[in-house]
């Protein structure tokens, strides 16, 4: 009979070599041929815990599996989303409204914490752990993001109400058909001999000279691009301008936009 030692090599030297169904039914042929007391003995031996080993020992018995499988079919645990089909949907409906994000970009984040979000689903007989909600956020494409300095003086008291005011008004226009448009000014970009990201087909070692510094030229215009997002359409315009970023601008920009196409595509408005 192997000493314990013998048998904590012999698995050792296998034990890499083989997938969780081999180790398991490994395990429990080994703790069979001992007999009388195998069970803990194979146990301390290899770290499987005597549930496991009891289960493949059942296992032996029974008919085996087919080529390629490690579990019977079935036997993984479905899915929270699957058990729960409204699951997804409530924690969209809590998340959406109160979305922020770039709305020419597929990431969003929420302002929400994943606990907050699990208290009120579980609230609304929908039972879940803030990780699990977590694993869903991420899932459909929100991110976890810090906290920026950018406020000055404290938040209006009726600052979320404001937003889901907005949001409510959005859902109209949108079911309406009517123009819903999100505004920004985008990154601003110097005119003239200066430095861009990105690359061009060029004979090699003979790039585009530019000047050594960005400083800008007071005596050349800066580009401010506004961008003007149409929500309904899913669609971009982008108005150049060399006036300051002013609200005189940006009343320019919509109205470049409504004249330019904006009309044609919204008559009715």
């Amino acid at each position: 009979m192997k000493t314990d030692s013998q048998l904590k090599a012999h698995f050792v030297s296998v034990w890499p070599h083989l997938n969780e169904t081999a180790r398991r039914l490994m395990a429990a042929n080994e703790a069979v041929q001992l007999g009388y007391g195998g069970v803990s003995r194979v146990s301390r031996a290899c770290g499987l815990s005597r549930v496991t080993l009891t289960k493949g020992i059942q296992e032996l018995k029974s008919t085996p599996l087919d080529p390629g499988r490690i579990r019977r079919a079935g036997a993984r645990r479905r899915k929270l989303t699957a058990l729960d089909p409204g699951l997804s949907p409530a924690l969209d409906a809590l998340v959406e409204p109160l979305a922020s994000g770039d709305p020419q970009s597929p990431l969003r984040w929420t302002c929400k914490s994943a606990r907050a979000l699990a208290a009120v689903l579980s609230a609304q007989r929908h039972p879940i752990s803030h990780t699990k909600v977590a694993q869903l956020l991420n899932a459909a494409g929100y991110s976890l993001q810090c906290n920026r300095k950018t406020e000055e003086g404290g938040d209006h008291p009726d600052r979320d109400a404001q937003f889901q005011h907005i949001n409510r008004a959005v859902k109209r226009a949108l079911r309406a058909a009517d123009p819903v448009i999100s505004v920004d000014t985008k990154k601003k970009e110097l005119i003239g001999n200066y430095q861009n990201k990105g690359r061009q087909w060029r004979k090699t070692r003979a790039p585009d000279k530019v000047n050594g510094h960005d400083f800008p030229d007071p005596t050349v215009p800066r580009a401010y691009p506004y961008g003007i997002y149409d929500l309904g359409r899913n669609t971009g315009f982008v108005n150049l301008g060399t006036d300051h970023d002013t609200g005189a601008f940006a009343v320019a920009s919509i109205r470049g936009w409504w004249r330019a196409e904006g009309h044609r595509l919204y008559p009715h408005a």
